[in-house]
């Protein structure tokens, strides 16, 4: 199956829904999240350093998301093994996500042309969707740079 990108949802409009599998193999949807807040990060791949930071980050600060009503989902192109060790070798908490077919990222416009050390290619563009408990996209940054993102998301939670 070929992903075709789409264009990225605006704040202000319902987030398109998805079912994707988690770490563990249970499914999870939109609606498994509905009447919480939900941070809804795209990454591009397990175990590598910006990731891995991103992660920690997210880990560090989730009894603080929690205590706002607001889970915390990461969603990468890895598979259901790679989420596993990643989880297992970086002790992170956050909900780990596989969209192998990038259906996903695609729906939330994340998966498109970037370029990396002057080459381009399809890719996933960090990005975090900071989704109301109705199911409406209320924050988005895109693309993401690491340094006090995390503080950010949360920041804009606490308000």
């Amino acid at each position: 199956m070929t992903t075709t990108p789409h264009s990225m949802p605006q704040e202000g409009t319902l987030a398109p829904d998805f079912a994707l599998e988690d770490k563990d193999g249970n499914v999870v949807t939109l609606k498994s999240f509905s009447g919480k807040w939900l941070v809804l990060y795209f990454y591009p791949r397990a175990n590598t350093p910006g990731c891995t930071r991103e992660g920690k980050e997210f880990t560090e600060m989730l009894p603080r998301f929690k205590a706002l009503g607001c889970e915390v989902a990461g969603v990468s192109p890895d598979s259901l093994k790679a989420l596993c060790n990643f989880a297992a070798k970086q002790e992170l908490q956050v909900m780990l996500l596989s969209d192998k077919e990038k259906d996903c990222a695609s729906a939330y416009g994340v998966y498109r042309m970037k370029k990396s050390y002057g080459k381009e290619s399809m890719g996933v563009v960090r990005s975090t969707f900071l989704i109301d408990p109705q199911g409406i996209i209320s924050r988005i940054w895109s693309p993401v740079k690491l340094e006090g993102h995390v503080q950010e998301v949360l920041d804009t939670l606490e308000v």
